[in-house]
């Protein structure tokens, strides 16, 4: 039935696994209690916002990408690249077509239609999305190093390295010219030491 909404319900009790799922490649790190899955998600929906405004694409469209790219972790987890060596990667498009079966068409095919552009790797809006994810993991990296976790670093140069939009390296380099509470000391009008 076209309004029955109870596998949209599974999928929302499902999201919410993604608030308890930790991304595990900061373990590696040091971390010991590192972001999860739907925290990196939501702040890389800022970023891709951010990134696709100023780089001239559809912000909302990069930030609704960017919000459903890590969407099929409720079923895989969250593997760190070390453990993509040892597997098979799982197709986020299998796992979407997967996650959205009985849900109304219009919702299902619009999900998997975003992961699928967010994979291709084409449209403007997509590249921007994946640059805020790098960008993203970038900035966690350096709060990271600054509550100590110097391992970070490795984090920091890798994501950083992989960021293609003009706007997300200038961006990078802005981030990683500041501190990461230089933000709070100009919100209260203290002088940069």
């Amino acid at each position: 039935m076209a309004d029955d909404l109870s596998a949209v319900a599974h999928f929302l009790y499902e999201s919410g696994t993604l608030k308890h799922t930790r991304r595990t490649g900061w373990w590696m790190a040091g971390v010991r209690d590192p972001e999860s899955v739907a925290e990196h998600s939501w702040r890389t929906s800022l970023i891709a916002s951010i990134i696709a405004k100023l780089e001239g694409a559809d912000p909302a469209r990069a930030a609704f990408l960017a919000v459903w790219h890590d969407s099929q972790e409720t079923r895989t987890g969250d593997v760190n690249y070390l453990g993509k060596k040892y597997g098979t990667e799982p197709d986020p498009k299998a796992v979407t077509a997967d996650q959205t079966v009985g849900m109304p068409e219009i919702l299902a095919e619009t999900v998997r239609d975003l992961v699928a552009e967010y994979e291709a790797k084409e449209t403007p809006e997509a590249i921007c999305a994946r640059d805020a994810d790098k960008l993203e993991c970038m900035l966690q990296g350096i709060e990271y190093k600054a509550q100590g976790y110097e391992n970070a670093q490795r984090w920091i140069d890798n994501s950083r390295g992989r960021i293609v939009t003009a706007t997300g390296q200038r961006l990078a380099d802005v981030l990683l010219s500041q501190g990461s509470l230089d933000w709070l000391r100009a919100a209260l009008g203290e002088k940069h030491a």
